[in-house]
């Protein structure tokens, strides 16, 4: 289905509590969380039938809309099954899945305290987040200009839509560059995250990641660190500066569309897919492809 329009798709999107048609699941253009960013979402993806960490990203969505001073009206329970039966109907099994919440339409101005809360999942195949010819030998980024804002000025605990703002604008201006995604600081100035996905560095057998302290501590970033602390790496979470990128051997971004993917270039940088960075890409894929017994024992 690639190159489709998403609003021109077969299959069913399950809507407010029911499956419906997929061309059928619209809201009106004058929706609050079309105006006012009052949406959250998350991206999670299936392996061989089965979603990653399924249960997790349902917290967070429910966690993200009380940041965003909503509730959303379903429990995690039914959330998490109508997942899974979305996948059956869609007859999929590799996956990318999109459940998004959002503000509607009964009051249209900043203030819409009582507005409807509304519930979508839709699921389809996305094989990569990155052409599989870069991401092997290792994507490039270019600088973002744009920063990660003060956590006083932002709601960044929440996977919110409108945070998402300066990472679109960011990945379009890299992308018009020639390169792949870009890397952002924080409002001090030190490295943050990719536009969709966080930063890791290796220097002399350790690996070093910026503190989440204005940007969200990513589920597969976790996922992740546990897998090197399994491995018996040093993960160090400190404050990272851009003059020291010149310093490490290795980078890697990680996301549950990224998975776990090389870097070769941040701007004038240069980096190595080295063996550290293999060998936790493969731990990440044999992961979130185990069997259902085992990938719990992991969990």
């Amino acid at each position: 289905m690639a190159g489709i329009p998403f609003d021109q798709r077969d299959g069913e999107i399950w809507f407010d509590g029911k499956f419906i048609p997929w061309a059928d699941a619209k809201v009106h253009v004058l929706t609050h969380g079309l105006h006012y960013a009052s949406a959250v979402f998350e991206g999670e993806r299936a392996y061989n039938g089965r979603i990653f960490k399924s249960a997790e990203h349902t917290e967070r969505l429910h966690a993200s809309a009380e940041v965003l001073g909503f509730e959303i009206p379903y429990s995690s329970e039914v959330i998490n099954a109508a997942k899974e039966e979305l996948l059956k109907r869609m007859n999929l099994v590799d996956a990318y899945l999109r459940p998004i919440a959002w503000r509607g339409s009964e009051m249209m101005g900043v203030s819409a305290q009582h507005n409807t809360i509304h519930l979508a999942i839709a699921a389809w195949e996305w094989p990569s987040y990155f052409k599989p010819e870069e991401r092997l030998k290792g994507i490039r980024l270019d600088m973002a200009k744009y920063r990660r804002p003060d956590p006083a000025t932002a709601p960044f605990k929440s996977k919110a839509a409108g945070l998402y703002m300066i990472c679109t604008l960011s990945k379009h201006e890299a992308e018009r560059k020639g390169y792949a995604d870009a890397l952002m600081l924080d409002w001090r100035g030190q490295v943050a995250e990719a536009t969709g996905a966080n930063v890791f560095f290796v220097k002399d057998g350790k690996i070093h990641t910026p503190k989440p302290d204005c940007f969200l501590n990513g589920i597969t970033r976790r996922t992740v660190i546990d897998l090197a602390k399994a491995r018996g790496f040093e993960v160090i979470e400190r404050v990272i500066m851009p003059e020291e990128l010149d310093g490490f051997e290795q980078c890697f971004l990680t996301g549950t569309a990224a998975e776990v993917t090389p870097v070769s270039e941040i701007g004038p940088y240069s980096f190595t897919v080295g063996e550290i960075t293999k060998t936790l890409m493969l731990d990440y894929d044999a992961l979130v492809r185990a069997d259902p017994a085992g990938l719990k024992a992991a969990e």
